[in-house]
């Protein structure tokens, strides 16, 4: 098994160098990719529509697709979605991202997923941080 650590250059560095945006599990037949929490930012670092979820949740899934597309993803692969949010009543909001881009099409199921609500993330302004495991099938 090889593992990488990197940050993509299809997406911002994360914040003062300090983590990895993925590590990558080269596995026979294919790689696991674990991704960091993504919150809302734009490529300076600022939080991007303080306070609206919905908002918030489509720029981490831009962010999110980012870091799999240099690895050779999409949204497609992913297995597991780990969401924080500072308040569940955003989940309305937060869901309607989620089922535009992982749509429950008939003989389809989304990824797994767990979602849970904390007193605060990291960034004032912030009110989602997302984490995904993506599972890539490497061709013959």
């Amino acid at each position: 098994m090889n593992v990488t650590l990197d940050n993509p250059s299809t997406v911002a560095a994360p914040f003062g160098d300090r983590f990895a945006h993925v590590a990558r599990l080269d596995l026979p037949g294919g790689a696991l990719l674990v991704l960091a929490g993504q919150v809302a930012v734009d490529d300076t670092g600022a939080v991007v529509a303080p306070g609206d979820a919905g908002a918030q949740a489509a720029r981490i899934f831009e962010i999110i697709d980012g870091v799999l597309a240099a690895h050779g993803a999409t949204l497609a692969d992913v297995v597991q979605i780990r969401t924080y949010m500072t308040n569940l009543d955003d989940l309305p909001a937060y869901a309607a991202v989620r089922r535009r881009l992982f749509p429950a099409a008939p003989g389809t199921v989304p990824p797994t997923s767990t979602t849970v609500e904390v007193s605060r993330l990291f960034l004032p302004g912030a009110v989602l941080e997302v984490e995904v495991t993506a599972a890539v099938r490497t061709t013959a």
